[in-house]
């Protein structure tokens, strides 16, 4: 009697990777790297960058890409760090809408990246890799600076990490905002030196280089800051994260599926 075959498996969901998008080219070569990153993680998954604007490839050519190939289904993953008007908003519309246009191709929307704890060690990694000694965090107070919204449910979340990352040794830890909120980053730096900080790193709570960004780093030099790290980027810690976000929606389904 001949062995039956061996059932055969559905190919894992694509990864669509989709980021804001800007005008300097380091926002996108970042998203590349990233995405690489992913890639060689978890070798054989197919990994694919869109832009809601500002650069190319935009979401719906490469989901109607994907729809051509055969694809069936896809785990869309925002690259946000909180949930605010991109991802409430923008990018479930732009998922609607595109795949409104391909029949049988399957679109799971997989969470926002924050919060998280690899987001807080990507932060830490950054900050010693900008010349931080790990034993000096006992008397170093730092500086959350995120891209800022005015969103309030971004702003508490901000405000919810500035709180807990208080609690794992440094003596003070402070949010600042590039745009929409205050404090700007330069205020955050005065204010912690006005209450005795000996030293003041600023921590940029951004994925990648651009104008609010650049912002950030501008305050942070005006005022003095000891320390300045850089932004996220391709760190290890994210790659995972962006995995552990893709795992979840594929496995647990914890988002409605949009469909045609």
């Amino acid at each position: 009697m001949r062995p039956r075959p061996a059932p055969r498996t559905a190919p894992a969901p694509v990864l669509l990777v989709i980021a804001h998008g800007s005008r300097d080219p380091r926002h996108a070569a970042t998203v590349a790297e990233l995405c690489a990153r992913v890639r060689w993680l978890r070798p054989g998954l197919r990994v694919e960058a869109a832009f809601l604007d500002f650069n190319a490839p935009r979401v719906p050519g490469v989901l109607a890409g994907l729809a051509a190939e055969g694809a069936r289904e896809v785990v869309a993953l925002p690259l946000l760090l909180t949930r605010a008007f991109h991802a409430k908003a923008d990018i479930p519309a732009v998922l609607r809408e595109a795949t409104a246009r391909h029949p049988g191709l399957t679109v799971r929307r997989a969470g926002v990246l924050g919060p998280s704890p690899l987001l807080t060690a990507a932060l830490e990694r950054r900050l010693y890799e900008a010349g931080l000694d790990p034993a000096d965090r006992a008397s170093t107070g730092v500086v959350l600076a995120s891209a800022g919204s005015t969103d309030p449910e971004a702003s508490a979340v901000i405000a919810a990490i500035t709180r807990e990352w208080r609690h794992t040794g440094w003596c003070a830890v402070r949010p600042a905002f590039a745009s929409a909120s205050l404090p700007r980053t330069e205020d955050a730096v005065r204010a912690l030196r006005a209450e005795g900080v000996r030293r003041v790193a600023v921590a940029p709570y951004v994925i990648a280089p651009g104008r609010l960004p650049d912002r950030i780093a501008a305050g942070a030099r005006e005022a003095g800051a000891d320390v300045l790290a850089g932004v996220l980027g391709p760190s290890p810690e994210l790659a995972r994260l962006l995995l552990q976000r893709y795992d979840d929606a594929a496995r647990l389904r914890a988002e409605p599926a949009l469909t045609a």
